[in-house]
């Protein structure tokens, strides 16, 4: 793949592995249609945050906009035409109308909730349809059959074996489909709910920092910190997925973004193509495990735990620190395996481009700075907004002229339509879980399955959100293991905000999961190399994420990962598993002082495991069995220099 491809592809990839771009480029007077909309829907949620009326009635307009333009945004099919077809319009023209139906007859259809008219039945429905294909043109064909199968499940629960643990009496289509559309249960529940006020008004954010020049900044700044050593480009991508990631809010638009650059660079630095996919995949995923943005599912943890979006950051903060960790250690591992060297980049010096540029940083620390201090997320991101806007007049190149405000606010529209979409969709699958009381049959099935054993469960429910995850996007994988595999680790005295972050954390890294892995394939389009190697790449630099949120629900110190107990507490399990995650960067790179043999590497995983108990006994276990694979790798090494 020659430089000059790899510097013109971004959009393209972009368009065809992330969901959280428009599909169609529209252009004339459909581009202009659709810009006038998305900004009428930016306008609104930003007026909803210093005037906020009714939610529920809020959720169903949000949706009356949202619908329609996924229509016109998202093609019926893959190759299809950029213009859209009398088939789309008209698919249009019904969500508008189902989803104005709701709020036109709001107040008697809230009292008859559960007594739906046949034409409350017929609008239900129709917008039920309507919100599965719209999903489906989004996010893929998956959801939409798991959607289906939660529905089947609904109906015909009464068909199913008395004495099935998982068995109901069985709903008719008049009820499930009030539960789905007729109160907050279903599609206008909590996730679409998050979407309609947190997410929009951080894609606008996003939007807002991209137009004013603050993602090219975040590049030039990473190339420039990191120049002079043969590690250098390897730390520099993950740097700048870090930074990135603050504006585009996807792992994998941030793995293409930063690769349509970087990858040039790290060819010449010695990277064979797949070890620099893996590189470009695990920067990108970063993205959406890093504060102060964050995925989406943050925002519905926040909404489920009853505390403050601060409080989540705060919770992400020593895993953020112990995934950048694993993967800057298995970065200077390669480093050596493979020679490479330093790269000279023409960027200048980091401190030139921060004294220029540096004030691109400061909405980010806004954020943080009012949160602390009280404000709502909504409006601390919507200062942070207009402090973004107000500070891009300081460069000529990207001042946010009137049409270029206006171009920023509809993409913070448009961006938003797969995750309000999946949203919606995901509520579906809550209304039946909320209907015949499956969270809670779920999670008693899978504690039983398990024997009662916190391990094991912790286990099969890791597996469960992993595969949940490879078919289906981060969002609504965190949704749906939140009420259907949560409940089995809160039946066994997992905390809450434990549960939670731990099923987080294993939705978003199955977007580097065999065998999908969205991220690391992305990124075997940018490179050029084998996308299953790129794969297996990615998944070694990312394998600390994959222990460390075990240590949150099997052991009694886990809470101090999620900075929760005592600071003494929180800093001695922060250094243990900062420990722990050396150890298994060397059992999975390795390479300790020179290459490491079996037998090292053997020992290092063990004594990984062992310090992530942080407990006592097993962390001392863990030490010495750490010392001794240091031993064995210096007498080994010795051996060999013998003559």
């Amino acid at each position: 793949m020659t430089e000059t491809r790899a510097e013109t592809s971004a959009e393209d990839l972009v368009a065809e592995f992330d969901a959280e771009r428009p599909a169609r480029r529209l252009s004339g007077r459909t581009a202009a249609l659709v810009t006038i909309v998305a900004l009428a829907l930016s306008l609104y949620a930003l007026y909803q945050t210093f005037r906020p009326g009714a939610v529920l009635p809020y959720r169903m307009a949000f949706l009356a906009v949202v619908l329609p333009l996924a229509f016109v945004c998202y093609k019926a099919r893959r190759g299809g035409r950029d213009r859209p077809g009398a088939i789309d319009w008209v698919l249009a023209a019904l969500s508008l109308a189902v989803c104005l139906y709701p709020i036109v007859v709001f107040d008697d259809l809230i009292r008859r909730a559960y007594a739906p008219t046949a034409l409350d039945v017929a609008a239900g429905a129709l917008l039920t349809l309507l919100l599965f294909e719209a999903c489906r043109r989004t996010v893929g064909w998956i959801l939409p059959v798991v959607c289906v199968v939660f529905f089947a499940y609904a109906y015909y629960g009464g068909y199913l074996p008395a004495d099935w643990a998982l068995g109901h009496r069985g709903y008719d289509l008049d009820r499930i489909v009030a539960a789905f559309t007729m109160g907050t249960e279903g599609v206008y529940g909590v996730p679409l709910d998050v979407a309609a006020t947190y997410i929009i008004l951080f894609t606008i954010y996003g939007a807002v920092l991209d137009v004013s020049g603050a993602g090219r900044f975040f590049v030039d700044v990473s190339f420039a910190a990191f120049r002079r050593s043969r590690s250098a480009p390897g730390r520099t991508v993950t740097l700048a997925g870090f930074l990135l990631g603050t504006v585009s809010g996807s792992g994998v638009a941030t793995t293409v973004s930063v690769g349509s650059v970087a990858w040039p660079i790290l060819r010449r630095a010695g990277y064979p193509r797949e070890q620099a996919g893996g590189v470009l995949a695990a920067a990108g995923i970063g993205a959406i495990l890093s504060p102060p943005t964050l995925g989406a599912a943050a925002f519905i943890i926040a909404e489920y735990l009853r505390v403050s979006y601060l409080t989540v950051l705060v919770y992400a903060t020593i895993p953020t620190v112990l995934y950048y960790l694993g993967v800057f250690l298995a970065i200077e591992m390669d480093a050596r395996r493979y020679g490479t060297r330093a790269v000279p980049v023409d960027t200048g010096g980091p401190w030139p481009l921060i004294r220029r540029f540096g004030y691109h940083f400061s909405s980010l620390f806004v954020i943080i700075i009012l949160m602390a201090f009280g404000q709502s997320p909504f409006r601390a991101v919507v200062y942070a907004t207009l402090l973004a806007f107000a500070l891009s007049f300081l460069d000529r190149e990207h001042r946010l002229t009137p049409r270029r405000a206006v171009r920023a606010l509809a993409a913070g529209a448009t961006g938003v339509l797969p995750v309000a979409v999946t949203c919606a969709a995901a509520g579906t699958i809550v209304g039946v879980v909320t209907l015949t009381g499956l969270g809670l049959k779920a999670g008693s099935l899978i504690v039983g399955l398990s024997g009662g054993n916190l391990a094991a469960t912790a286990v099969a429910c890791a597996l469960a959100v992993l595969l949940l995850g490879l078919a289906v996007p981060v969002t609504a994988s965190f949704v749906i293991a939140a009420v259907i595999i949560g409940p089995a680790l809160l039946n066994l005295g997992v905390t809450p905000a434990e549960a939670y972050m731990f099923i987080f954390y294993y939705a978003v890294l199955s977007e580097v999961s065999p065998p999908t892995a969205l991220s690391a394939f992305a990124a075997s389009a940018i490179t050029g190399g084998n996308a299953h190697r790129t794969m297996w790449a990615t998944w070694k630099y990312t394998l600390p994420a994959f222990l460390v949120p075990f240590a949150f629900v099997l052991t009694p110190s886990g809470a101090g990962l999620l900075a929760q107990g005592p600071i003494g507490e929180v800093l001695l399990a922060a250094a243990v598993s900062a420990l722990a995650v050396a150890v298994l960067a060397a059992a999975t790179g390795g390479w300790i002082i020179g290459p490491a043999g079996p037998a090292e590497r053997g020992l290092c995983a063990l004594a990984a495991v062992l310090l992530l108990v942080l407990s006592p006994w097993p962390v001392l276990a863990g030490l010495g069995v750490a010392a001794l694979a240091l031993a064995v790798h210096f007498v080994r090494r010795h051996r060999e220099a013998l003559p």
